[in-house]
């Protein structure tokens, strides 16, 4: 058996050493099924093996061993008669002294710091105090962050290593402030100031992508309709402003005569009246010309402003 191994043994006092007591200890073996019985020996400062095992026999010098040694009887007797060999004795003791005294003073030095009870408690008590402190603090710091990001996983604690790699780190857009106003001045400028009549107001893309290029309105399918000139003389010199061309061929008669209704009248339609249309303007054609020339293919309307105070 080790020495310190401790078992639940039956204690009982056997008999008296002087007024020392004799104690009988019986414990169960952990390794077998037999029983270990020892007793006390007062006059001999050890223990006495009854039954259930023998002694392990390890020889070695206390001396050597530093430990301290007991005083042998003899040298009681010459100590309490001879006045010599105690001074000896004394002399030997005092160099052990001396020799001891930095190992003393070292134990009494360590001892010393443990001795105030009252103080280490309070410094324990603080230092508990403060650490269980800072760790509510991350604790709640862990809690708001996972609140915010949404986050169900436990946080490990921060580390200095990814602070400092955090600290490095710079989020920020790949263009700059500049760049964005640069890149906003450039698509006004290219875009048109008037926008087409009856279309939709330009889509505008995101920023940072340069508008697309704007062709010609042949590219997109557009073709302009050429108009050709009202049958009524007026309409053509009532719109002198309205900005639009004049054809180059105009509806009117021939200057050789050769083709169109004859001057006399003769094969012309009645003047009278009679046999033509009402002129009260309940059916027939208009007589103002906007909408009597002939629709055609290539024929548009033009509006007539000759009866407006436009002059």
């Amino acid at each position: 058996l080790s020495a310190g191994v401790r078992y639940n043994a039956e204690k009982k006092k056997v008999g008296t050493y002087y007024t020392t007591p004799i104690y009988r200890f019986r414990m169960k073996c952990h390794l077998c099924v037999n029983y270990i019985e020892m007793q006390t020996d007062p006059a001999g400062c050890d223990y006495v093996i009854v039954s259930g095992a023998r002694r392990k026999e390890e020889r070695w010098d206390m001396e050597d061993n530093a430990q301290v040694l007991p005083t042998a009887s003899e040298a009681k007797e010459r100590l309490e008669t001879d006045a010599m060999f105690r001074l000896e004795h004394g002399v030997a003791d005092r160099a052990v002294l001396r020799r001891a005294a930095p190992t003393l003073a070292g134990l009494r030095e360590a001892q010393s710091a443990w001795k105030d009870d009252f103080a280490l408690n309070s410094l324990l008590r603080r230092r508990f105090r403060e650490e269980k402190k800072t760790l509510r603090e991350e604790e709640e710091e862990a809690a708001a962050l996972q609140a915010k990001a949404g986050l169900s996983i436990p946080l490990v604690p921060e580390a200095e290593e990814d602070r400092r790699l955090a600290a490095l780190l710079k989020y920020r857009s790949p263009d700059s402030y500049e760049d964005k106003q640069r890149m906003k001045r450039t698509e006004i400028c290219a875009r048109s100031w008037f926008a087409p009549s009856g279309a939709a107001p330009p889509k505008r893309g995101p920023p940072g992508r340069p508008p697309p290029p704007r062709g010609p309105p042949a590219c997109l399918g557009i073709v302009r309709r050429r108009s050709e000139a009202p049958a009524h003389p007026q309409g053509a010199e009532a719109a002198p402003g309205s900005g639009r061309p004049e054809p180059e061929e105009a509806a009117g008669p021939p200057r050789d005569g050769s083709a169109g209704p004859p001057q006399d009248g003769s094969a012309g339609p009645p003047r009278d009246g009679s046999a033509g249309s009402p002129r009260d303007g309940s059916a027939g054609p208009p007589q103002n010309g906007s909408a009597g020339a002939p629709a055609g293919p290539n024929t548009s309307l033009v509006a007539d402003y000759s009866d407006s105070d436009s002059e």
